[in-house]
């Protein structure tokens, strides 16, 4: 029982502060709007650990990997932390265990990044049938743009009605089921290391 509640304290504590890190590099790569207030609490929520990763990561092509990749180490310490609670023994391989639970992280970025897009353009859709003049509208459409895009160019309205967004969950679902299959054999690696 105690295990379950540490597990569950870990994984909401460190993967809040990942999905925050993750959404802040999102909207810096996507530029969506600076000056939101969805924007200032990312900054704000993170800064504190990003100011001081930027001295040793630097940034690349104008995206700030620090948030990227001080992402990608808390779900590498999630990940590690709840095998270390389940009482998995790293022991000799711990090599060998560190490849696997980086490789685990990129996954984990990967499926989170994927759920990201796939409630983004959920919202976008619902608000824009409920409340098109919303303050979230326009880091909505800054977010999915480069996602409907693709589609839009291709699939024209039918009676006003945006298919692209559809096409995109579509293809999100799919890229998830991927996604599950690689971490489902990552996860067969490790048990037999």
């Amino acid at each position: 029982m105690s295990n379950q509640i540490l597990i569950f304290l870990l994984d909401t504590i460190l993967g809040l502060l990942s999905l925050a890190l993750l959404l802040r590099f999102y909207f810096q790569l996507l530029r969506v709007p600076y000056y939101n207030s969805v924007s200032q609490f990312l900054i704000a929520a993170t800064d504190f650990i990003v100011r001081p990763a930027r001295r040793f990561i630097p940034g690349w092509a104008g995206m700030d990997l620090s948030t990227l990749i001080l992402a990608w180490l808390l779900e590498c310490a999630i990940i590690t932390s709840v095998y270390l609670v389940q009482g998995y023994q790293f022991g000799d391989n711990f090599v060998a265990a560190s490849g696997v639970m980086g490789l685990m992280g990129v996954v984990e970025i990967i499926k989170t990044t994927l759920y990201i897009v796939l409630i983004m353009i959920i919202m976008q859709a619902v608000l824009s049938w409920i409340n098109p003049h919303s303050p979230l509208t326009p880091i909505l459409d800054s977010f999915t743009r480069p996602f409907l895009a693709v589609f839009r160019k291709r699939i024209p309205p039918i009676a006003n009605v945006d298919l692209s967004p559809l096409f995109v969950l579509i293809i999100i679902q799919l890229l998830l089921m991927v996604v599950a299959g690689i971490h489902m054999e990552i996860v067969a690696m490790l048990r037999f290391e």
